[in-house]
């Protein structure tokens, strides 16, 4: 049985998420850069999360019995895997200091990774919830 998990676990999750995510934003409406690469960039940490929520849920359902078909496990990773070569090409071309080139990438691994683990504790505490007939969440 899955434990639910604690009040400061689930914080710190949503807190690296609002963290990780802000500070990517911040940094690209700052950014000197056109407007195309903005929305390049944009558009690389919106479909890596989503991606990697994505790889999450299969894990877990597949863990669980639920049927995951193979196409979709496998454009799940095939997404959050190309999410993070695209972030890596574009950086390795840019025209932008070494420290900014790490920034986005921590900003954009942070958030994939809080993301996982929001989704987990969101899992869990359902679980948890649903397998307690004693609840008082009515």
């Amino acid at each position: 049985m899955n434990q639910k998990p604690s009040s400061a676990f689930v914080g710190a999750s949503w807190i690296a998420l609002m963290a990780g995510f802000a500070a990517y934003n911040i940094g690209l409406f700052n950014a000197t850069m056109q407007l195309n690469e903005k929305g390049y960039y944009f558009t690389i940490l919106i479909f890596g999360v989503f991606a990697a929520i994505s790889v999450q849920k299969c894990v877990r359902d597949r863990l669980e019995g639920i049927p995951v078909t193979n196409i979709y496990y496998g454009i799940a990773w095939f997404c959050t895997i190309l999410s993070i070569v695209l972030l890596t090409v574009g950086l390795w071309n840019a025209t932008l200091a070494l420290s900014e080139k790490g920034f986005y990438a921590m900003a954009f691994l942070m958030s994939l990774f809080a993301a996982i683990a929001v989704q987990k504790n969101t899992r869990d505490s359902i679980d948890t919830e649903n397998k307690n007939p004693n609840s008082l969440n009515d």
